[in-house]
């Protein structure tokens, strides 16, 4: 009874999701069901019961926004065209690594303070399990496509 209440609850958790996710402007299907599924491989890793799932995903997904703000922001300043010279070359190219580290300490500040809000709803030793789900997420979704290319 309790494994089909949490996955009662994780069905819930992820529909809700699709309707937030399709109010954003980066709503196209593949992103959905690519979220969809990094929702239940958290929810999974992490053991979420579903009060915590409930409690969890909404700040989840102010992280994730306030993330996918700031890499946006940081592969812009960087996708820009440089000045052509030398001197003018080593400038830029001095003036984009401070703005990408400045990019890189602004998103490890926000891994930190959700971090914080993380512990409050799941404990300290999840919330810190949860950068590593994520990263595995990533590393599991790019071993898929690189299968699907060959």
């Amino acid at each position: 009874m309790l494994r089909f209440k949490h996955l009662f609850v994780t069905i819930g958790v992820v529909i809700l999701c699709i309707l937030s996710a399709s109010a954003q402007p980066r709503d196209s299907k593949r992103f959905a069901a690519i979220e969809n599924e990094k929702i239940a491989y958290i929810t999974k890793e992490l053991s979420l019961t579903p009060a915590e799932a409930q409690r969890f995903f909404p700040i989840y997904n102010q992280y994730s926004q306030e993330i996918w703000a700031i890499r946006s922001k940081k592969k812009e300043s960087t996708s820009t065209p440089s000045p052509r010279g030398v001197n003018a070359f080593n400038r830029s190219n001095k003036s984009e690594k401070q703005d990408v580290l400045s990019y890189d300490a602004k998103e490890l500040e926000i891994k930190r303070d959700y971090r914080k809000k993380f512990t409050e709803v799941i404990g300290s030793a999840r919330a810190s399990q949860f950068f590593e789900v994520e990263q595995s997420f990533r590393e599991l979704l790019y071993k898929e496509l690189q299968r699907r290319n060959r």
